[in-house]
């Protein structure tokens, strides 16, 4: 019998392992994907050479004696060599490494298979090297997608690893379903038609969480910032209307559907109710109300001067005034004075005398 600390540390092992095995698995089903883009990448770089090469012959001086000679170029080797040449970009490794090991099928479908089998995807890439799956279909047995290879996801989501060899069948929903099905309808959409194959989900009206129908009559809850009215329909609230108001001083509320937002009052403002200067409530410094509408006072148009020191001029504002020096004075210590203007050539003259180290001769 083990005792408990060997039964801890195989529990611990076990579920390490455990780990270990998912992990693998993990990684599997994402290769397993990966080969499967890989060789699409593929099929599609060859058909487009395939098309690139229709109308090329093998260009040398007399292709009729070389088609009559080697064949016609466009079922010849030298065709097919030139195409799987530019399968792959140099730098992409698992390109270059799924070509290099089956060149020959290439080869075989080329020369045997082609006009039976047209379609290179399906019998290279799924019958062949096996590492893609048809649509609707995944996994290594390539297994139908939840709700049929035709409609995977009953059309209304992604089969995980749809088309590879990998993933695990699963539904990843689109938006406004949900379930292992994706037959269910998200909050804010409702089963327009529903049965066991098919489903469609519409919208709810943008008042409801969750409805039966598409108006806000047929709301089975109403969202935030909507409430049931007298006749069971989901109204937007009004906030603005709250007391006290849900807004900072010094800015109005503005409702909107469901909800409402706080803007900045006009600067002619102190406090307001909406937009514009005809809407304060007070207006600010600076601004008197002139027929229900807050204006500039002009301070420099009154009859007692506001500007009061000598050679001060008064300029008016959006509410307020500057004083500043009338013309030809300048500040100083706060004092208007006037401003100094030198000769520049009579400076000069005056301050410089030119004589000899001799004096005058």
């Amino acid at each position: 019998m083990l005792s408990s600390g060997s039964e801890l540390r195989l529990l611990r092992l076990l579920f390490c392992a455990t780990l270990i095995l998912l992990f693998q698995a993990d990684e599997a089903k994402k290769d397993s994907k990966s080969a499967c883009n890989t060789c699409e990448q593929i099929v599609d770089n060859f058909n487009k050479a395939f098309d690139r090469t229709a109308k090329q012959n093998f260009g040398g001086g007399n292709t009729a004696w070389e088609e009559r000679k080697l064949s016609k170029y466009e079922t010849s080797e030298i065709r097919l060599m030139e195409i799987v040449e530019d399968l792959c970009e140099s730098s992409s490794f698992e390109c270059n490494r799924m070509v290099e090991e089956h060149e020959e099928h290439f080869e075989t479908w080329w020369f045997k298979k082609k006009t039976k089998h047209p379609d290179l995807h399906k019998w290279f890439c799924i019958d062949t090297i096996k590492v893609c799956c048809p649509k609707g279909t995944f996994g290594p047995d390539c297994n139908a997608c939840v709700g049929g290879s035709e409609t995977p996801c009953h059309g209304n989501g992604q089969c995980d690893g749809d088309g590879t060899r990998g993933g695990n069948g699963k539904c990843r929903c689109d938006q406004a379903y949900k379930g292992d099905f994706c037959l269910d309808c998200i909050d804010g959409y409702f089963n327009e038609v529903r049965n066991d194959t098919y489903s469609l989900c519409t919208e709810c009206h943008l008042s409801c969480k969750t409805c039966t129908g598409a108006t806000n009559q047929e709301c089975d809850e109403c969202k935030e910032g909507w409430e049931e009215d007298e006749q069971e329909a989901c109204v937007d609230v009004n906030e603005c209307t709250n007391d006290p108001s849900l807004c900072r001083e010094g800015q109005y509320c503005l409702n909107t559907e469901g909800s409402y937002s706080c803007k900045a009052c006009d600067i002619e403002c102190a406090g307001c109710s909406g937009p514009g200067s005809d809407q304060c409530q007070a207006c600010a410094s600076g601004y008197q109300d002139v027929k229900g509408t807050c204006t500039d006072i002009d301070e420099c148009s009154g009859s007692e001067p506001v500007c009061t020191k000598e050679h001060q001029e008064c300029i008016n504002n959006k509410g307020s005034y500057l004083c500043v020096c009338s013309s030809g004075y300048e500040e100083r210590d706060r004092e208007c004075v006037q401003t100094q203007q030198q000769d520049a050539s009579e400076e000069s003259e005056a301050s410089q005398t030119i004589s000899g180290p001799h004096g005058e001769l």
